[in-house]
């Protein structure tokens, strides 16, 4: 059931203009990560909380790129201009929706959020197992995030690169946030 979700989640992002890569597990994501970032030249990344080790081998491969890293926490009198002037963010959704092609991001400060919304481009990291089918079924975790989190609890969903439409119906991509959006999912962790 897993894989046939993927694909179906797969599908909707790219038909949303994002990019979906699949990796076999949580080893393969840095090798991913720094193929991204060497095709746009970054020269400076942005990290939101990641798990799994992940920011630490990240940070390795990058710095031994010569890329900047920044990581949480940020400072407050900081924001929003040193993430903004990241090439790229990289952040870590509780979980995804398939129907939909979106990333469900929960965070618990805007610093977070900014890492995914103000870079270029935009790289999110799901697992697998942590794909949900329909729009349904994210009601529940997200209704548990907000009920332990009332105070300062913030729900992003990412459906592919930030995009706008004017008055004639041409769309755009990236006016208000990443101009290109690529998820890594990770089959096992």
């Amino acid at each position: 059931m897993d894989r046939i979700i993927v694909e179906q989640f797969k599908v909707k992002y790219e038909s949303l203009a994002g990019v979906v890569h699949l990796v076999a597990d949580v080893s393969e994501v840095s090798g991913v990560v720094c193929a991204i970032l060497k095709d746009i030249k970054a020269s400076r990344i942005a990290l939101g909380e990641l798990s799994y080790g992940l920011a630490g081998a990240l940070t390795e491969n990058c710095e031994n790129e010569g890329i900047d890293v920044l990581k949480p926490s940020y400072k407050t009198s900081e924001l929003p201009q040193s993430i903004e002037q990241a090439n790229a963010g990289i952040t870590m959704a509780a979980f995804a929706i398939a129907e939909t092609g979106t990333l469900v991001e929960f965070t618990l400060n805007d610093s977070s959020r900014l890492v995914s919304s103000l870079p270029r481009v935009h790289i999110g990291l799901v697992r697998a197992q942590d794909l949900v089918e329909t729009l349904n079924e994210a009601a529940a975790p997200i209704r548990d995030f907000y009920t332990q989190n009332q105070k300062d609890a913030v729900v992003t969903f990412i459906s592919g690169p930030s995009r706008t439409g004017d008055i004639e119906m041409r769309l755009t991509l990236g006016v208000h946030g990443p101009e290109t959006s690529h998820v890594i999912v990770i089959h096992s962790s």
